[in-house]
């Protein structure tokens, strides 16, 4: 029986459709990572967009410098002003405030969607970027500034838009999730852990962004902003980093079956006088059952809290050039749609304007690390400081010190003693710490970390 069927008619080649021009802006590791996945998936691309992108030109700080085989050097200029005024889309790749913010409006003005990697200009500025999208139309998309390779930002925005994001706790730094981790793992100091990180390319030489918590801080804006509709920028998170995490503390955090992370916590806190919200990075003490303490190395993960989904966990590379590329390629394809339908994406939403609560008003459990004399009586006077403020223990560890740290004996006894507390307002815990550094039964606050799960 002959087949009267008509043959499939052969798919549009890549070649037929549509472009775009696209300008990239850096090509560090990240940049190259994003030009060679261009090159190297180009027909794939283009079909999933339904048009091509052609690279018109790469903007980089050092013409001379060698960029390997996938960066085109007749593409390469310093003059990125003109190339973004060719462009229909820019790829903003270079870091830092400035020119990338100017670039980026430049790029708007002239109608050009733009896809940034730019944590700390958002996380800075980005009520000015957003406003500008929204003045000329375009697409502003940003997967990559928060968590590298996993898709965080575009759930937050669109998966769960019809939901309540009640809070977002995670580890969306690589740097100081390897080094915390390689504490807790082989024992070694900060320092050495550091240097081992810095090594295996895991840290900058000048690692100060990651390890003070300026990293995540940035990010944690970023995510409040989006998940309660609010702005909130760098200024408005509280910020601190793991260089004062010691190996002792590593180990009381073992004996209580419990690890270390930095975490970036962003939640909604209820009141009397109505709903605020806090934005905090701090080195925190969790359950070791806790699913976020297995992230190991230079992995992040992030938990998401909503009233109708429950509990989300994203996991998966937070950083290097291959991972954070595929996050930048995921925006550029959805901006390039986007700009070949006539239409620009997501705006930004804050219109719920929610207040920041001062964190000196929020409650947290805490483990306090204290030198001590070693009298009777002192417990119970560090037990009565605590309560009359209104905190009380949960748990106290305490170990005598037969030496001073220079090796001597001591002509008086001390000893270190671990506390653990229930919840209680950070205000009290400040006043608190005020009192032991004025007594001279304290002989020295050595660590405070706050617990959370508690």
């Amino acid at each position: 029986m002959t087949n009267t069927q008509p043959a499939p008619a052969p798919e549009n080649s890549a070649q037929d459709l549509p472009t775009l021009k696209v300008a990239v802006l850096g090509a560090g590791t990240v940049g190259t990572e994003v030009l060679r996945l261009i090159t190297e998936q180009g027909d794939d691309l283009a079909h999933r967009i339904g048009g091509r992108l052609e690279v018109i030109g790469v903007a980089v700080r050092d013409m001379a410098r060698d960029r390997g085989s996938h960066v085109d050097p007749s593409l390469l200029t310093d003059d990125p002003s003109a190339l973004v005024r060719e462009a229909d889309l820019v790829i903003e790749l270079m870091g830092g405030i400035e020119p990338a913010r100017s670039l980026i409006l430049q790029a708007m003005e002239h109608g050009a969607a733009v896809v940034t990697a730019n944590k700390a200009l958002l996380a800075q500025d980005g009520a000015t970027l957003y406003e500008a999208a929204d003045r000329h139309g375009v697409d502003l998309s940003f997967e990559a500034a928060v968590a590298g390779a996993i898709p965080l930002v575009r759930p937050v925005r669109e998966s769960l838009a019809g939901d309540r994001i009640d809070r977002v706790m995670g580890i969306v730094n690589g740097t100081t999730n390897y080094v915390l981790d390689a504490m807790a793992r082989t024992g070694a100091s900060f320092d050495d852990a550091l240097a081992t990180a810095q090594q295996l390319g895991y840290a900058e030489a000048d690692p100060t962004a990651d390890v003070e918590g300026h990293d995540a801080a940035a990010k944690a804006a970023i995510l409040a902003s989006l998940a309660f509709h609010s702005r909130v920028s760098l200024a408005d998170v509280h910020c601190e980093g793991i260089t004062s995490v010691s190996s002792q503390d590593i180990a009381a955090a073992e004996r209580m079956g419990r690890t270390i992370k930095l975490l970036s916590i962003v939640e909604r806190v209820p009141g009397q006088d109505g709903e605020r919200i806090s934005a905090r990075v701090y080195p925190a003490l969790i359950s070791s059952e806790h699913p976020l303490a297995s992230v190991s190395e230079a992995f992040n993960a992030v938990f998401i809290e909503a009233d109708a989904a429950g509990s989300l966990m994203f996991y998966g590379q937070g950083a290097g050039g291959a991972p954070t590329a595929s996050a930048v390629l995921g925006d550029v394809v959805s901006a390039a749609r986007q700009r070949l339908r006539g239409g620009a994406g997501l705006r930004e939403s804050h219109y719920a304007a929610l207040e920041q609560i001062p964190l000196e008003q929020l409650r947290s459990a805490f483990y306090v690390s204290l030198r001590v004399q070693d009298r009777p009586g002192v417990l119970a006077e560090i037990a009565g400081t605590l309560s009359s403020h209104g905190i009380s223990i949960s748990t106290i560890h305490q170990q005598l010190i037969e030496e001073d740290e220079d090796g001597s004996a001591s002509g008086q006894g001390s000893a270190h003693i671990g506390i653990t507390t229930h919840r209680a307002l950070e205000s009290s815990m400040t006043a608190v710490l005020d009192v032991f550094s004025s007594t001279s039964t304290v002989l020295g606050v050595d660590s405070v970390l706050r617990i959370e799960g508690e």
